[in-house]
């Protein structure tokens, strides 16, 4: 077996693990990272920007949003069921994080919300072309440089598959290179960073009773199998929930033209299966939020219904609420090319009707609730939303035909939590101790958001994993120095 030594492995090159390396190797530590994929990034890849409080770019914008504010709205927002100490360390490190980040070379376009009801809280990468998704890339390929220049050693294609402990503490990692051989690397601390299991279907079922491709439609990044899971727990530390990080999604939407997506996140009428409605849909621009109640409702799906004036009002205005992620507000022809494919390809999660009747039967919803929930709701557009008290600004009725309908799923980025960690991100065991020389960060560790991602401070997911990641990277780094002296 081949050996190797170091002080420190970091196990994973996604953004949590690229800043662990990179922090520990600023603060003088001998690192080698292990990647089971041939490129760094991860799901990250597919992000915008992390999190930062209290920055340079709020400050330039005028953004009132302190740490002590962001601290308050997270802890009110999860109950207080989550580790007020991260929280604390995480969002008062961020801004410095952004600064951090400079230095390598990324740029920001500023300090952005998610959607109108969020706060200015994401930093979304630079990258020379329009905003959107993938921005963080950039970001990932700094880092990645930067641990380079650093001395940080990357393997790529060689995944990890076990902590090794001797009486206690970590003493290495084995590992298996791209040609099926194993390497021992010998180190006094692990840092696990392998991004949760989004990828692996049977442990999303095990852990979160959502079935992957049937009531569950997360990311899934190829690799994220939840090694880093297996390993931990195998090595003895506590387990925490494993969840779904919730966003929801439209079913069958890939590979549309964006009008389609665009038109059916709107606050129009959302009805269940039973042909009722379920939420005041203007809340549905918080994903987080459509994707919990869309859970509970039967077969774990919901039903966005339009009329042709509400479309031919976003032909001529523009839709009501746009994101980051959806910024042009304007509806062309593509949304008929769009529903040209949806029936040349027979995708059932959408339906176009000339009568309500019709549009029930096609997605099989309760004919006669339906019929009742549209004459009240339309009622409701003329005075007031008696039903869920929705802003009026929003209320239009479904008259004209031909009618339009897509379905809304359960989705989101994965899944986090699982690993027992304190604020130093040290792995702890089922008594609450540190288990000495292991460090986690980023999803896997993640047990800040409970049972909802909090959207209201957008960037949080990426901004808890470059944050984690320098916290494992900057404890790390003292314990094996300390490791040294002794």
């Amino acid at each position: 077996m081949r050996e190797m030594d170091t002080q420190i492995c970091v196990i994973a090159a996604g953004p949590s693990g690229l800043a662990a390396a990179c922090q520990a190797a600023e603060d003088g530590a001998k690192v080698i990272v292990v990647e089971k994929a041939a490129s760094v990034g991860g799901a990250a890849n597919m992000g915008m920007g992390p999190l930062g409080i209290g920055t340079k770019y709020q400050q330039k914008q005028m953004i009132e949003i302190s740490v002590e504010k962001a601290f308050n709205m997270f802890m009110e927002y999860t109950h207080y069921n989550v580790d007020a100490r991260m929280v604390k360390r995480y969002f008062a490190q961020s801004a410095e994080t952004i600064e951090w980040l400079e230095d390598m070379g990324v740029e920001f376009e500023g300090a952005f919300p998610y959607f109108p009801k969020a706060e200015a809280t994401w930093h979304i990468v630079k990258t020379g072309k329009e905003i959107g998704p993938r921005a963080a890339s950039v970001m990932n390929n700094a880092m990645y440089n930067h641990a380079q220049e650093l001395g940080v050693e990357v393997l790529l294609e060689t995944p990890a598959k076990k902590i090794i402990l001797e009486d206690g503490e970590v003493t290495g990692v084995l590992a298996v290179d791209k040609d099926g051989k194993e390497i021992r690397i010998n180190c006094d601390a692990a840092i696990i960073c392998t991004g949760g299991a989004g990828a692996n279907p049977e442990m999303i079922k095990q852990e979160t009773g959502y079935i992957f491709g049937q009531d569950m439609f997360n990311f899934a990044i190829p690799g994220l199998m939840g090694d880093g899971l297996k390993m931990a727990w195998e090595a003895g530390a506590a387990k925490t929930p494993v969840r779904i990080e919730h966003a929801a999604g439209i079913e069958m939407a890939d590979n549309l033209p964006a009008s389609i997506s665009n038109v059916f996140y709107q606050p129009n009428l959302l009805v269940n299966a039973h042909g009722l409605r379920f939420m005041n849909e203007e809340q549905m621009q918080n994903t987080t939020f459509l994707s919990n109640a869309v859970s509970h409702q039967k077969d774990r799906r919901g039903y966005i219904i339009i009329d042709s004036s509400i479309l031919r009002y976003y032909r001529k205005n523009g839709v009501d609420v746009v994101s980051l992620v959806r910024i042009d507000p304007s509806v062309g022809s593509d949304f008929d090319e769009g529903f040209r494919i949806i029936e040349e390809e027979g995708r059932t999660a959408f339906a176009k009707a000339d009568t309500i009747e019709e549009l029930a039967e096609k997605m099989g919803i309760d004919v006669d609730n339906l019929l009742d929930t549209v004459d009240d709701y339309n009622d409701f557009c003329d005075t007031y939303d008696e039903e869920f008290f929705k802003d009026r600004k929003y209320m239009r009725p479904i008259e004209k035909a031909p009618f339009y309908c897509a379905t809304i799923v359960p989705g989101g980025y994965g899944t986090v939590g699982g690993i027992r960690i304190n604020e130093n991100c040290e792995v702890l065991d089922n008594d609450f101790e540190p288990i000495p020389g292991l460090y986690s960060a980023g999803a896997d560790s993640n047990n800040l958001y409970d049972d909802s991602y909090m959207f209201l401070l957008p960037g949080n997911s990426m901004g808890y994993c470059v944050n984690s990641g320098r916290i494992a990277g900057m404890e790390a780094a003292a314990y094996v120095e300390d490791f040294e002296e002794d």
